[in-house]
């Protein structure tokens, strides 16, 4: 056993030590970290049960629970922030048990062998910062077409015409839009290569085209290049893309794990 004032490390301990550690962690909003043999109940919007396994429990201090597999990245059961914890040994064995109100449900995980049992302070201060690629500010528009203009509704996601690929949809006049997305300063090749995108369509169409650059700025004197070329520019942080997919992602979750 290691012990000191931000963290505690039992080593194949037994259940009674186990029990005392995980006790003291979720009454002091400690992240608790419990390594062993485990299996899982799940009671709520609909119900489950994971068989026993070694596997990983991970109880952070805002009161979410995550169980981990050795493999994969995602937890194969999941509570989120706010809930509350019951721990109590029983016949050798641990429960514990992570229950939320709104919406009423509830997750138990039995542990009956351990390899480790840890209780941590942690500290963490760090900004996060948040990255997308072009690809990602592609997808984002797709999924939240607002991010470009309200009204706009994508139809085509990297459609071949002459020039190269381009994106396009029609705005809340329905009129034809393509878009030249860049993750990064945009400059006049941006420029330059969304009207070669412009003059393809138009020919194509036979319909107005408007043509917008995206990006999360535009370099000096692109501005004045825009107006004569007749585009448009919209400036779109790439972590507000990045953001959006995370949020998407995070509900995909939810919504696996509420119905399985």
């Amino acid at each position: 056993m290691s012990s000191s004032n931000s963290l505690t490390v039992l080593v194949s301990p037994n259940v009674t030590e186990a029990e005392k550690t995980a006790k003291e962690a979720v009454s002091q909003h400690k992240t608790l970290l419990i390594i062993g043999n485990c299996w899982v109940h799940y009671l709520g919007r609909a119900k489950s049960k994971l068989e026993p396994g070694e596997r990983i429990l991970i109880i952070k201090e805002d009161g979410s629970l995550l169980v981990h597999r050795s493999v994969g990245y995602e937890p194969v059961n999941w509570q989120p922030p706010g809930c509350i914890f019951h721990v109590q040994a029983k016949d050798n064995t641990l429960e514990i048990r992570a229950v939320r109100q709104k919406p009423r449900e509830s997750v138990k995980v039995f542990f009956d062998k351990f390899q480790m049992v840890s209780a941590l302070s942690l500290v963490d201060s760090g900004e996060f910062s948040l990255y997308a690629s072009e690809e990602d500010m592609q997808k984002a528009i797709l999924l939240k077409p607002s991010l470009l203009e309200d009204g706009f509704k994508p139809i085509s996601y990297e459609k071949k015409v002459e020039p190269g690929f381009v994106d396009y949809g029609v705005d809340k006049n329905g009129k034809l839009v393509v878009a030249e997305i860049k993750r990064k300063t945009a400059g006049k090749e941006a420029a330059l290569q969304l009207a070669k995108y412009i003059d393809a369509v138009e020919g194509k169409a036979n319909r107005e085209v408007r043509g917008i650059l995206v990006a999360p700025n535009i370099a000096k004197d692109v501005q004045r290049l825009l107006a004569t070329l007749g585009l448009e520019f919209r400036a779109l942080d790439p972590k507000k893309c990045a953001e959006t997919l995370r949020r998407s992602e995070t509900k995909k979750l939810a919504e696996f794990f509420y119905k399985y």
